[in-house]
């Protein structure tokens, strides 16, 4: 399934909901661009005819009725085959003229994932909120996973099929993006990132993100993630936390004890007891997990390296590099001058 770039199919994938004021501009501008890809459109339950307008602009369309975009997601990476996926949305914040240059990097530099990070995201429509958040988490990424990237919410991504086939995709939402950085991060794959412009949405546009709710989601990932690959940190976190308290409670009966050589606070030396055996259990229960995590990434890469990767030689890279460099030669942007 796909389109031939020389000997290279070429998925564009466009998870939608609600989007028919710019998914027609969208499809065609991806066919302009890359006029071999196949452009395919998951809608997730829309109302306001997007499925329609994306089928009048060219576009495959499948409806996926679980709502959420790690649903979409998860059902695009599983239906179709490809050897580079290119993901976006369908709003028009992503120009579909910059996929030819994340291929290019992804072709150019062997990654698994190219993220084209957004340049003037902290403008879109006046939303302070999913800026300020949007900071706070890619801080809060680099400090626990790493700092293979600078935007992890980007929705502008090229694959390869190495990745799209091993990505295990667990999540509902649009928590999907910080899942496939943490994949990356994980298993340590070749990656790269590729600033680009960021759009506004256009008039009659909405953004589907609840600043508060999805923050929650987002932050509750965060936690999961941690503990699942890095457990030895979560629970040394909570390790530290109950270690703490069983001090707190502690400190007054041993003052006590030493002064007098009496202990009139029972219950609460008792309450200090039980949790320093929970905060030895929690350690306990990360020095396990960290031995179990250790083992399933190990599994992960396997199956990573059991998937084919193109076979692409530097005569064939060189030679995807000048079609690309040709066609953006041949076609040039719209409104340039």
């Amino acid at each position: 399934m796909g389109s031939r770039t020389d000997n290279l199919t070429i998925a564009v994938l466009l998870p939608c909901y609600n989007e028919a004021a710019t998914i027609g501009a969208v499809v065609r501008g991806f066919k302009a661009t890359l006029p071999g890809a196949e452009i395919h459109v998951y809608d997730n339950n829309s109302t306001d005819g997007t499925a329609l307008h994306a089928m009048l602009a060219g576009a495959h369309v499948v409806r996926e009725r679980r709502q959420g975009k790690g649903h979409v997601v998860r059902r695009m990476f599983a239906d179709i085959d490809a050897d580079i996926y290119i993901m976006a949305d369908g709003d028009g914040t992503y120009a579909p003229e910059d996929g030819e240059e994340l291929i290019r990097t992804l072709l150019t530099e062997r990654a698994d994932m190219v993220v084209g990070t957004r340049r003037g995201v902290h403008d879109d429509a006046g939303r302070q909120g999913h800026a300020f958040g949007n900071r706070i988490f890619n801080i809060l990424y680099r400090t626990i996973f790493g700092t293979d990237f600078t935007d992890i919410f980007s929705g502008y991504r090229v694959f390869s099929r190495r990745f799209v086939k091993s990505f295990p995709a667990v999540s509902a939402g649009f928590e999907i993006e910080t899942e496939m950085s943490v994949h990356a991060s994980r298993l340590k794959l070749p990656v790269s990132e590729l600033e680009l412009d960021y759009g506004r949405r256009p008039e009659g546009s909405h953004s589907k993100l609840s600043t508060f709710k999805d923050g929650a989601k987002i932050l509750w990932m965060f936690a999961m993630l941690m503990k699942e690959t890095r457990p030895f940190a979560f629970f040394g976190i909570v390790t530290g936390a109950f270690l703490a308290l069983s001090l707190g409670f502690m400190a007054p009966v041993l003052a006590e004890y030493f002064a007098t050589g009496l202990v009139s606070r029972m219950p609460t030396w008792v309450m200090s007891m039980a949790l320093m055996m929970i905060s030895f259990m929690m350690f306990t229960a990360g020095v396990i997990l960290d031995s179990v995590a250790r083992s399933r990434a190990e599994q992960l890469r396997i199956h990573y390296m059991s998937l084919e990767a193109p076979h692409l030689g530097n005569d064939v890279f060189a030679s995807e590099v000048e079609d690309i460099d040709l066609q953006r030669q041949q076609a040039p942007r719209a409104g340039a001058a």
